[in-house]
């Protein structure tokens, strides 16, 4: 190593231990910029540009307001409980019993045993990073849409399994097909992950998909793991549940969560419910995972399911919000479409942009065109290419009233109002 100040140190032994799985020795060493962290970085840069300037966040993927009062006040009730201090392990029966009334009142599910086929989670994510233990062996492939969340192919690949990913394109309705799966990859598959309404296209799944994805599991002895956390955020009739379809329980199961339909992001409650055995799993490795939620947490839960007019007047106010910024996309030239469900708008990217100067910006990617976005219109939204390229927008912007919604729309109308964009 030398000594004095041309003292050279070496590196940390820990640098060497990393798992393979996270990069090993070339740990921490990548300089990669991820998609979300380019996205802070532009907006940091945007605000330091324009001192004063209002950035307007269209790119927020969760709620903007508070929990309910009546929500509140249920988990300080319950927090105040001296029988609910301890460890939760796997819950108690007041989540369970509500959520099953819930699947039964709401999605039309029946027969669901509270007992055994419902157990609490730490929100959907968690769900989603404890069930791959329960189902991936070195060399099993998981059927995941793309663009999507990929937390439960992230960790299948901890555990030594791989992705086939599925993607979702408009010509499809941005439902995957099953059919051109390889037949010689299907039969190592071992899980099809599915969530709808979807994130980050907001297509909602159809009760015929929904049976076609059942045949297909039983067909290729897969389970079918369902994310329905945006399922209650609907914008006309009844929420969607894969349970509700017929041989649904024989083959797979569903996470549902309070984050979107309760406001309740960072309160970190949710369900999962199905198969008998596969809950079974679910709470044994989860069992060894975590102590489980703070019971007051998962008792304000329950009071929430047990009141979806909570959800209602959530889901009013998302649809109210999407009529208006389809309307100020499309007279900006962009062919946006309301989705039936959650708080996203995913739209084809434009592919330059022409000001009235006569100034022409081409973007190469939905990336490009959202950095252009946020440098020069201060609007921020989320860029995907994996299965073209496309924008999210998202609802979810924050606005006190309704006159601070109405403004910040009108906003967004006056900084597009000065291109013409080319798709």
């Amino acid at each position: 190593m030398g000594s004095g100040p041309f003292q050279v140190m070496s590196e940390s032994y820990i640098q060497n231990l990393f798992a393979e799985r996270i990069g090993g020795s070339q740990y921490g060493k990548s300089q990669a910029i991820y998609k979300f962290e380019k996205i802070k970085r532009a907006k940091r840069a945007a605000m330091a540009s324009h001192p004063g300037k209002e950035i307007i966040d269209l790119g927020v993927g969760e709620p903007d307001e508070m929990a309910f009062p009546e929500v509140v006040e249920k988990l300080c009730e319950e927090a105040r409980k001296p029988d609910n201090r301890g460890y939760a392990d796997n819950g108690d029966a007041v989540l369970k019993q509500a959520a099953a009334r819930y699947l039964e009142k709401v999605c039309g599910v029946k027969g669901i045993q509270a007992e055994t086929e419902i157990i609490h989670s730490i929100g959907s994510k968690a769900a989603l990073s404890i069930l791959p233990a329960a189902l991936i062996n070195p060399g099993d492939y998981v059927l995941m849409t793309i663009p999507g969340y990929p937390v439960f192919g992230t960790h299948a690949k901890y555990y030594g399994g791989l992705v086939h990913n599925l993607a979702l394109t408009d010509e499809n309705g941005f439902l995957p097909e099953l059919d051109k799966v390889p037949a010689d990859l299907l039969r190592k598959a071992k899980v099809l992950v599915l969530n709808y309404p979807n994130n980050p296209t907001g297509a909602s799944a159809t009760p015929e998909f929904f049976t076609r994805v059942v045949e297909f599991a039983k067909e290729h002895r897969l389970v079918v793991i369902h994310d329905a956390a945006y399922a209650a955020l609907v914008f006309e009739g009844k929420p969607l549940s894969f349970l509700a379809t017929p041989g649904a329980k024989e083959v797979g199961i569903e996470l549902h969560s309070a984050s979107k339909s309760f406001n309740m992001t960072g309160w970190r409650c949710g369900f999962v419910a199905g198969n008998e055995l596969l809950v079974k799993a679910y709470g044994d490795v989860k069992d060894n995972s975590d102590s489980g939620q703070f019971l007051a947490i998962q008792h304000a839960a329950a009071f929430g399911l047990d009141h979806p007019d909570i959800t209602e007047k959530i889901a009013d106010k998302y649809s109210r919000r999407m009529n208006s910024l389809v309307a100020v996309l499309q007279n900006a030239g962009f062919k946006a479409r309301k989705p039936r469900g959650s708080f996203f708008l995913y739209v084809k990217a434009p592919k330059a942009a022409v000001k009235k100067d006569g100034t022409r910006m081409t973007f190469q990617s939905a990336e490009d065109i959202s950095q252009w976005l946020i440098t020069e219109k201060l609007i921020s939204t989320v860029p995907w290419d994996d299965a073209g390229a496309y924008l999210r927008f998202s609802v979810t912007f924050v606005a006190k009233n309704l006159t601070e919604e109405s403004r910040i729309l009108s906003e967004i109308a006056d900084r597009l109002g000065d291109v013409q964009f080319e798709f």
